[in-house]
């Protein structure tokens, strides 16, 4: 009778396990979903088509995946807060913007390089280019194709957060790099944005080890930069010397 309902119990866990397994992979596809925006053209012979998928790395995202593969991998909490901190370390969440843009081309052939020139995201009515990408995507290609796209997080002048109070954001690719199923029409995707905070990731020892990095890149910029100061500042003082010393020579005459 024991041995009967030891048994139960661990069926009953087992079946536990599976249904919060199930519970979260349902949440993260919800997430997701959220997240992901798509377009499928269809060209006119019916047969070729080209689908387009666009995932904003938000932190709700992130936060989602991290604990999914967490579960995925029965990770301790170290271990998941080592991924975290390598995985956002890899996204550069805390310089830039992360898209990841799939393709599933089964039409034309795409031309899509330099890529740089293809895709523009669009923030408060002004357009700015990727500041990096997965080269990969420049190679023409058939079939699939995905990679992820970085955009700058901050004004490159005043340094201020450009998502800062804004609702949503847009990403358009070119119809240029598919222009005859497209019909010459730009590809554009678009996100609300007014709820994300990615600083919500930064938290715990995973906030203490991205800061520490943060700050001594910094510190090397700061070095380098007074080099190039001190290095302008004696190339100043040596032609002052050598203008003091004609005017000395001149007045001597």
């Amino acid at each position: 009778m024991r041995k009967k309902f030891v048994s139960i119990l661990l069926m009953a866990a087992l079946l536990s396990l599976i249904a919060i397994s199930f519970a979260n992979a349902d949440t993260f596809g919800q997430v997701l979903d959220r997240w992901t925006k798509s377009r499928k053209y269809i060209g006119e012979d019916k047969l070729s088509n080209l689908e387009i998928k666009a995932t904003y790395y938000s932190a709700e995202f992130i936060e989602a995946y991290i604990q999914k593969e967490a579960e995925a991998n029965l990770w301790t909490q170290q271990e998941a807060d080592d991924y975290k901190y390598k995985f956002l370390s890899a996204l550069k969440l805390d310089e830039m913007i992360p898209i990841q843009i799939e393709f599933n081309n089964n039409a034309e052939t795409m031309y899509m390089g330099p890529f740089d020139i293809m895709a523009k995201l669009t923030i408060k009515n002004k357009a700015y280019k990727p500041v990096d990408y997965d080269k990969r995507l420049n190679f023409k290609f058939q079939g699939k194709k995905e990679g992820l796209v970085y955009f700058p997080r901050y004004d490159e002048k005043t340094g201020k957060d450009l998502l800062e109070g804004v609702k949503t954001v847009t990403l358009e690719l070119r119809s240029a790099i598919a222009p005859t199923i497209t019909k010459g029409q730009p590809i554009k995707f678009l996100w609300d944005v007014s709820n994300d905070d990615p600083q919500k990731l930064y938290q715990g020892k995973t906030a203490a080890r991205v800061e520490t990095d943060r700050l001594l890149k910094r510190l090397e910029k700061l070095r380098k930069d007074k080099a190039e100061e001190e290095a302008k500042l004696k190339a100043i003082n040596d032609e002052i010397s050598t203008i003091q010393n004609r005017l000395d020579e001149l007045a001597r005459q």
